[in-house]
């Protein structure tokens, strides 16, 4: 069997979340080239999947100078950078694994749609949830008919206080205006379940929420703009940089920095870097809770909940239908089935993933290879993941207007 020869654009971590699948997978793919203008990242992908100086490339451009000899590109660039790197690869004949969001612009989401379907390569979106076994499992049961006519869903993205003060304060994903809206950043994962669910369009929705605490004005008295100089707070604030990054015992985050990981090089880091700053003096401007109502063509309602103030990451489900219930905890790898006519209740225990996002990364790299090896449409194409990133914009557009809004 030929091995599938695959490029990535964009080193980071999700783009090592992804290629992470060859090692396990090395009879059936080989990352082969890698493009990114941090030279750390570049230097570190090659020699993890020892790739030859020739096949490192600084950026996109440089890499599409001239035809490459891969199968797909997987396209791992922050936000804003998607589109153009997508758009170049479809262009030249790639099919191309990437990563969501597909872009902060709606405009450009449905080019990216359209590229593909003239083109006729495979653009897939890595909304990840729909290739766990936890949420493939919620589908099986609604498709099966369990709780008769799904009427209503609950979902909620349990964000937890330190991934926020990470990611949405002191992050990439801090504010909207360089990245994209928390709505699309983190949770157009949780429109296109919902979407996914629903098995309908959503036609209009309402959205709530604004910044409560992450601001200048609830600042301690005497806070410096960075924890390190002299924070007379330093021992009652929760979010003080050491806490988080070395005293926390948040794992994926501890480092700040990918370049180190003992305790001295992160508190040097911490003196420069974005993730040594005061959570009050950033210039975040995304929501920290936002509440959305959505309505769908099928008369399915929904709503959904972002909140930064819990101490879970994960997700909680509960689907509502007019034979029974579903409720799901995803931490727990627990689905819980009940029978309103019998009363009874089935618990179904999932297996417990050791990959990222609950077995989604690597599940949505065996469908990508598969589809790539087999043909055929992708689970999450660009076609099927537009409507949920319509679904964020509109939600955006209805917190900050303050009105419904309905999607066309």
């Amino acid at each position: 069997m030929k091995k599938i020869r695959l490029a990535v654009i964009g080193a980071g971590g999700r783009g090592n979340a992804y290629s992470v699948f060859a090692l396990s997978h090395f009879d059936e793919v080989e990352m082969v080239m890698v493009a990114d203008p941090n030279d750390l990242n570049r230097r570190n992908f090659a020699d993890k999947y020892k790739i030859s100086d020739e096949n490192c490339f600084y950026d996109w451009d440089e890499f599409f100078e001239e035809p490459r000899d891969v199968d797909a590109v997987l396209i791992c660039t922050q936000d804003k950078f998607h589109f153009t790197p997508a758009i170049m690869a479809m262009e030249k004949g790639y099919d191309v694994l990437l990563e969501k969001p597909m872009s902060p612009s709606p405009q450009e989401c449905v080019a990216l749609a359209e590229c593909s379907e003239r083109t006729g390569k495979i653009l897939a979106i890595c909304h990840v949830l729909r290739y766990t076994s936890f949420f493939s499992k919620l589908k099986a049961l609604l498709d099966e008919g369990r709780v008769g006519k799904l009427v209503s869903m609950h979902l909620d993205e349990n964000i937890a206080f330190w991934h926020f003060s990470h990611s949405y304060v002191r992050g990439a994903w801090r504010n909207k205006e360089e990245s994209s809206p928390i709505i699309l950043a983190k949770s157009c994962h949780d429109m296109d379940i919902l979407y996914w669910l629903a098995d309908a369009n959503c036609k209009s929705i309402s959205a709530f929420g604004d910044l409560v605490q992450f601001k200048e004005e609830n600042a301690p008295d005497g806070a410096p703009l960075r924890c390190l100089d002299g924070c007379p707070s330093k021992d009652d604030c929760m979010y003080y940089a050491p806490n988080i990054y070395i005293h926390g015992g948040f794992s994926w985050i501890s480092t700040a920095n990918r370049s180190t990981e003992n305790i001295a090089g992160i508190m040097e880091n911490l003196k420069t870097s974005p993730f040594g700053r005061c959570v009050y003096h950033c210039d975040n401007n995304v929501p920290d809770h936002m509440v959305t109502a959505m309505e769908f063509e099928n008369g399915v309602t929904a709503t959904f909940n972002l909140c930064a103030y819990t101490n879970e990451c994960y997700r909680t489900i509960k689907l509502m239908g007019t034979l029974g219930e579903i409720s799901g905890d995803i931490e727990k790898d627990e689905i819980v089935v009940t029978d309103f006519k019998s009363g009874e209740t089935h618990t179904i225990k999932m297996k417990k993933a050791v990959a990222g996002h609950g077995g989604g990364d690597e599940g949505i790299m065996k469908s990508f290879v598969k589809t790539l090896r087999e043909g055929g449409k992708p689970l999450t194409s660009a076609q099927d993941s537009l409507q949920s990133h319509l679904m964020a914009f509109a939600a955006e557009e209805s917190r900050v207007s303050g009105r419904t809004v309905k999607i066309k």
